[in-house]
């Protein structure tokens, strides 16, 4: 009989397992990140002075009706490239038009550019919006022929004969609407060595991606923030640091 009541205490009492669907966070930032915005000036950077400026400590980009884009436009970190590493950055923009995060890319200067600051490669966008899959977070392709590389929430690779899907519920609708701040300072980690890349938000894994493409993978470029063309926009920027991967 006491037995029994061992066993059946034993089955009874509640088993609490972390699951391989428990939301991955973000490491803990080490020391010694580089700062590349000093709050006071964009004396590391370039981009068009019209559009660009700092205001309030933060990096301000903003286009009007008067003040246009002629083409997607961005501003540059002049200081380094990045190869494999860890990039932290907040970010806020409204919501009429989108923004993106530019690393491992390319400036471009010859063939059809609207501008002096055009920039082609790896870009994990940026908007002001929660409903899946318009969010910030996923990879664009910017000026290459792959469109939208790997969404948010999704863990993928993408090989010679194109994408490879493995997993589509890192997040889900529910749980993106509950981690975004709308209309507020989200937190942007990106984390990329050899070919693989991994975007956090808010702390928290978003994305997982590996680039098996030995043409179209991407291993080293600049760092750029982006204006879009397009209906009038901004967006800003603050706490950008880096450290590079050994």
């Amino acid at each position: 009989m006491i037995r029994n009541l061992v066993l059946l205490a034993v089955l009874l009492v509640p088993v609490f397992v972390i699951g391989a669907d428990a939301p991955v966070t973000a490491p803990p930032e080490a020391a010694g990140m580089r700062a590349l915005f000093n709050g006071k000036d964009l004396a590391e950077w370039d981009g068009d002075p019209r559009l660009w400026s700092v205001k309030e400590g933060v990096i301000h980009g903003e286009t009007t009706d008067e003040k246009k884009a002629n083409g997607n436009t961005f501003l540059i970190w002049k200081e380094g490239t990045t190869k494999d590493f860890e990039l932290r950055l907040s970010f806020r923009c409204n919501a009429t038009n989108n923004s993106g995060i530019q690393y491992r890319s390319k400036h471009i200067t010859e063939g059809k550019v609207g501008n002096q600051w055009v920039v082609g490669g790896y870009q994990h966008e940026l908007r002001n919006q929660n409903k899946l899959p318009d969010v910030a977070g996923f990879i664009y392709d910017e000026r290459g022929t792959r469109g939208r590389i790997c969404l948010a929430g999704e863990q993928a690779t993408w090989e010679e004969e194109g994408k490879k899907l493995i997993k589509k519920d890192l997040i889900d609708q529910a749980g993106y609407e509950n981690l975004f701040k709308l209309d507020d300072w989200n937190d942007v980690v990106i984390i990329a060595k050899g070919n693989h890349i991994q975007h956090y938000l808010n702390n928290t894994l978003i994305l997982d991606f590996t680039d098996n493409d030995p043409k179209l993978a991407l291993t080293e470029g600049i760092l750029a923030v982006q204006l879009h063309a397009g209906k009038p926009m901004w967006a800003e920027f603050k706490n950008i640091r880096i450290r590079e991967l050994k």
